[in-house]
């Protein structure tokens, strides 16, 4: 069983819709397929078979007020409205419904990653959590801290899934995967220095103490994650699909050109991906 990671990265994650399109185009299906903030939009719409659903959502819908906007954090003390954005964009009678029946009736393993703001541990949602227009999971692991407000599920509150697991790859091959596909939206290049985002922890210290040694440290294991999947990937068990640069843009950046750039440059990158396939085939 090959496995499909897609790490997110806020609109990062449009490099992430490059590669997803591209399957589809080519009618590369994963069997397994798990994704992070971001990433775990990609990989519903895959599941779905949506072509080119999600780049609409970061060309066009993200820069809408209602997606994202200081307006919103005023109001729901969120930058990012998740209920507009995996609500009346995405339920049945949307602008750019979730074909929900199309992700049910699919046979791909589907998994979303949030982070407990309890305990700081990584939460890994399945298809099982999600109903139509009830996409709770995929707010929970797009609620970046501080940017947005935990989003409270059954009474508990989470975090954005790359706190507690950015690169979830060692729960793809947990899960039965014999490779893995890592989709990465910024250069897998290790640095020696990270930061520490003291002032992020800070500000929920009080409200949720466990997050804030997660918060701190969420560099640090991104690092040790990558250094760990590259290990992988001289193994022949991982294939890592990532821009060579990612222009300057940051997590939030609104930037039409870059972001075609991105989506463009994934879509090129993607064509690594048949030639790993066929190569994890021909040695069953």
């Amino acid at each position: 069983m090959i496995g499909l990671v897609d790490v997110g990265g806020g609109l990062r994650g449009i490099f992430g819709a490059g590669v997803t399109d591209y399957c589809m185009d080519h009618g590369i299906r994963f069997e397994y397929g798990i994704g992070v903030s971001a990433g775990s939009a990609n990989i519903v719409s895959y599941a779905a078979g949506q072509r080119g659903r999600n780049y609409d959502y970061f060309i066009d819908y993200s820069f809408r007020k209602e997606y994202m906007g200081f307006g919103n954090f005023f109001r729901k003390r969120s930058y990012l409205d998740m209920d507009y954005i995996y609500g009346t964009l995405y339920r049945k009678d949307g602008e750019r419904p979730l074909d929900y029946p199309a992700v049910a009736a699919s046979d791909m393993r589907l998994y979303v990653v949030a982070t407990s703001a309890s305990t700081c541990k990584p939460v890994y949602f399945t298809k099982d959590d999600l109903s139509q227009d009830h996409y709770d999971i995929l707010k929970a692991s797009c609620s970046i801290p501080i940017v947005n407000r935990p989003y409270v599920i059954g009474g508990e509150p989470y975090y954005d899934g790359g706190v507690s697991d950015p690169i979830p790859f060692k729960k793809a091959f947990a899960d039965g995967c014999s490779r893995v596909v890592v989709i990465l939206t910024k250069p897998p290049v290790l640095e020696e220095g990270t930061e520490s985002r003291k002032f992020v922890s800070n500000l929920i210290r009080r409200e949720f103490p466990a997050m804030v040694d997660g918060v701190r440290r969420q560099a640090m294991l991104y690092q040790r994650q990558l250094l760990e999947l590259m290990q992988y990937v001289k193994e022949g068990k991982a294939l890592i699909i990532a821009p060579e640069s990612i222009y300057g843009m940051k997590t939030l950046t609104k930037d039409k050109a870059i972001l075609q750039k991105l989506y463009e440059d994934a879509y090129k990158a993607a064509e690594q991906i048949p030639a790993f396939i066929q190569n994890t085939e021909e040695g069953r």
